[in-house]
């Protein structure tokens, strides 16, 4: 239970839908308000790729994001398994490729991640995999790759088909109300003393939050009845790491761009380009894949881009810089909150180098 009877959670991406099902769960009445609609088409978490990838990610991520992934790992079974219909999730490892010009590229992600394994011991090590090794995992890609490296127990999720479970729960539940097109800022809300107030939007909180910006993210799906990959596979590559995560129905989602821009228009020539020749390069099947959509969108990211909790004032929480790792953080992030909400303190929060307790900070 928690010490109060009712909560105001403002956006209704990944964070907020994840903390409405929670707090709902635990007999609060909950108000959930977002800018646009119940698709989420105004989410990061919509234009993604959803996968969950500690070791992988440690390229780009400290360790204590590679804490909060592996944390997840164990807890989104069990987070689906209370939506009401199912997710597709899976954890049969990353396969990491790379072409031959980019074995030096290569050897220094292999330190990079033989370093994140000393920092974070409890990480199943990494495999190496030589040709034969990566054809008997994937036996599409044949002999096109002479190394490779398989990441054991990573996984992922389909984050549409989430987001749309979880808006088939939130409208199941009697004690939650649902405000579509609804914006509403911190200016707009003031917690009673049996409230709380958790603001998920994103940069939609800048005007209170000014150090988020956006990193602009290109996704591209692509329907390909000629590939079959049973895995999210990365090629290493030195400029930008290229991964293609196959979803139910033949579908994929390849990217990842990522660009130091809030710029919202429309993938470019070149990054498209990129991408998809990139893919083709890991598996010619992709010559004939169907595109299904080319998205993009700005991902809200804090200045040293890691996740942080606030209180700018008494009853009010937020939560926000998910940047590129939203779908492996999440829960880990959903566990804080909960236990700073019920307890004051969160136990869990020092292992991801988290705040304890919120103190009162100033909402600039």
């Amino acid at each position: 239970m928690m010490p109060f009877r009712s909560a105001t959670i403002l956006g209704a991406g990944l964070m907020g839908r994840l903390l409405a099902v929670a707090l709902a769960r635990a007999g609060c009445r909950v108000e959930l308000f977002d800018a646009s609609g119940p698709e989420a088409d105004g989410a990061a978490a919509r234009v993604a790729a959803a996968m969950l990838a500690p070791l992988a990610e440690s390229a780009v991520a400290p360790p204590s994001v590679v804490r909060m992934g592996h944390h997840a790992l164990d807890r989104w079974p069990a987070l689906l398994a209370e939506l009401a219909r199912p997710v597709f999730f899976q954890r049969q490892g990353t396969l990491v490729l790379w072409h031959r010009q980019d074995a030096a590229e290569a050897a220094r992600l292999a330190r990079v991640l033989a370093r994140t394994g000393e920092q974070v011991p409890e990480l199943p090590a990494m495999k190496t995999l030589d040709a034969t090794g990566i054809a008997a995992l994937e036996p599409a890609l044949g002999q096109r790759f002479a190394q490779g490296w398989l990441l054991p127990e990573e996984g992922q999720l389909d984050n549409r088909e989430l987001l749309a479970a979880l808006l088939d729960t939130l409208q199941s539940m009697p004690n939650v109300a649902l405000h579509w097109h609804s914006p509403r800022s911190l200016d707009d809300v003031s917690p009673r003393t049996d409230e709380r107030v958790i603001d998920c939007r994103g940069l939609g909180a800048r005007p209170q939050w000014s150090a988020l910006r956006g990193v602009r993210g290109e996704v591209i799906r692509v329907h390909a009845p000629e590939v079959t990959l049973t895995r999210p596979t990365r090629l290493v590559h030195p400029r930008y790491p290229l991964y293609i995560a196959p979803k139910p129905g033949q579908v994929f989602v390849i990217g990842a761009t990522e660009i130091e821009s809030e710029d919202m228009s429309p993938a470019s020539v070149r990054s498209t380009l990129e991408l998809l020749s990139a893919a083709y390069a890991v598996h010619s099947g992709f010559a004939e894949a169907r595109i299904l959509e080319i998205a993009t969108q700005c991902r809200p990211t804090l200045p040293d881009n890691l996740p942080a909790f606030r209180q700018p004032r008494p009853g009010v929480m937020q939560i926000n810089g998910l940047y590129r790792h939203g779908f492996m953080i999440a829960p880990a992030l959903l566990d804080v909150a909960l236990e700073l909400l019920r307890d004051g303190r969160s136990a869990l929060a020092p292992r991801f180098a988290l705040p304890d307790c919120l103190e009162e900070t100033s909402p600039s």
